[in-house]
């Protein structure tokens, strides 16, 4: 009998240190777990921090912008244009940061491409710009207002607007075979590194004199730099004012960087200025897929 009593202890001994044993195991699962699911979280909040705060986020557009004319556009007839930037509440926005020596730049293109002008709208306050276009002939042309509301994003806004008068015979939009021209006494030479949509790209403008063939190396700054493009898709859907990689450069190239959104054709013009005179130099190419 006393035996039995002592097999008994004995065995429940055993079954007490096994369950302990046991016990604790869990226990270090449980917190090797749990601290597993803390790190995650950790991880997962910090890059969702992270992503909020990245500049390359676009902001939000909060501005509205209204064209109008005193009176109806006349082909030939310089006429006083507004242009009203607001807020989407509809108060004026009163402050403009400084792009290039100006407060806004206005593009003015014909529907077909052919017409090309860049113009600079004078600021009177309280959100009003005024400028006085002369559109050359009758047709539709769309404008870009292009400018930096203090604090915010560079914004573009465009309209388009019907000009009376005589419609010059409409030339189809076609690719340039050749990526040299000669325009004022300079022959200009557009180079890619490569071309594609959706891919940074570097274009390169070389520029001689057309009669010596000798570089041009004294290009004078055009506002603030050595030289502007703009790019418009033929649909005048997709809009490119782009800048140069090195704003001080005097020639004979000035190099650009940019990104073509998406394939097709579009009109390049770079704007480049030697002895006091700016010179345009239109290009049309085709963006490949």
């Amino acid at each position: 009998m006393k035996r039995r009593f002592l097999t008994l202890i004995a065995f429940s001994l055993i079954v007490s240190l096994f369950l302990a044993a046991c016990s604790k195991d869990n226990s270090m699962g449980n917190m090797d777990h749990n601290s597993n699911k803390k790190q995650t979280n950790t991880s997962h909040d910090g890059m969702n921090m992270n992503h909020g705060n990245m500049t390359s986020t676009p902001q939000k557009d909060n501005t509205k912008v209204e064209f109008s004319f005193k009176g109806n556009p006349e082909s030939g007839k310089p006429i006083l244009l507004n242009i009203q930037v607001n807020n989407k509440d509809g108060q004026s926005i009163n402050d403009f940061d400084v792009q290039h020596e100006k407060l806004m730049h206005l593009i003015v293109v014909s529907q077909n491409l052919s017409y090309f002008n860049h113009i600079h709208p004078d600021y009177k306050g309280k959100g009003l710009f005024t400028v006085t276009p002369n559109f050359p002939s009758g047709g539709e042309y769309k404008l870009y207002a292009d400018f930096v509301p203090k604090g915010a994003s560079k914004t573009v806004k465009s309209d388009v607007v019907t000009v009376a008068g005589n419609n010059v015979k409409t030339i189809p939009l076609t690719e340039d075979k050749e990526l040299t021209k000669v325009v004022d006494g300079k022959e200009v030479t557009l180079k890619f590194d490569h071309l594609m949509n959706g891919m940074d790209l570097t274009m390169t403008f070389t520029i001689k004199d057309a009669k010596t063939k000798q570089p041009i190396t004294n290009l004078q700054p055009y506002l603030g730099a050595v030289g502007h493009v703009v790019a418009i898709s033929a649909d005048t859907e997709t809009y490119l004012h782009i800048h140069p990689i090195d704003e001080k450069a005097t020639g004979p190239d000035a190099k650009f960087m940019t990104s073509f959104p998406k394939s097709g054709l579009y009109k390049i013009w770079g704007q480049f200025q030697q002895d006091g005179k700016v010179f345009t130099v239109p290009f049309t190419i085709n963006v490949p897929k």
